[in-house]
């Protein structure tokens, strides 16, 4: 069977949001363009780690091609496209900057479900797993950003001695010996 790949190039919308309450929280990333909407599902440290690097990467970008990275804009706090239909489970995420067109690259590989595979092998390959591509501005690169980072925060404050999140039914803390706060 042929490698399904979801291409939004242009994107006209690219988010991340979630369903459920904090502590059963379901993230998604999700593009739109048109009428077509892609909606994969990703972990809260995915996209973490994915604002992360991607302030990173801009940042870089800025210096070596002396470009003016703009502001995010209006944020866009609508809740996620429906309807929300999960096309895979993220495994491995692999972004890059354009220079021919002043653009990100994101892809987004689906999770095989092999103990055994490398999750940095994301060649691209007839009969790989499935894949959301999408083409970003910069300006819509630093909106996801925003938005990503909007979006981990507001789920289950930290443990001020763990870090861990603070679970509503009580919390036993491996740094206070287990007692419960």
């Amino acid at each position: 069977m042929p490698r399904e790949i979801h291409l939004h190039d242009p994107v006209e919308r690219f988010v991340v949001g979630t369903v459920g309450m904090p502590g059963d929280r379901t993230f998604f990333v999700q593009a739109r363009s048109g009428s077509r909407i892609t909606s994969v599902v990703v972990e809260k440290a995915q996209v973490a780690m994915l604002a992360e690097r991607l302030t990173d990467v801009l940042s870089d970008v800025e210096q070596r091609f002396s470009l003016v990275i703009p502001e995010a804009g209006q944020l866009d706090v609508d809740p996620l496209d429906v309807p929300l239909a999960e096309e895979f489970r993220v495994g491995a995420i692999a972004f890059g900057w354009d220079p021919m067109t002043e653009q990100m690259l994101f892809e987004l590989h689906a999770s095989t479900g092999d103990a055994e595979a490398d999750p940095t092998d994301i060649a691209d390959d007839e009969d790989g797993p499935p894949m959301l591509r999408v083409r970003a501005t910069l300006r819509q690169t630093v909106a996801f950003i925003e938005r990503a980072r909007r979006v981990v925060a507001a789920g289950r404050p930290p443990c001020p001695f763990c870090q861990q999140p603070l679970d509503p039914r009580g919390h036993v803390c491996p740094r206070a010996n287990g007692y419960r706060r």
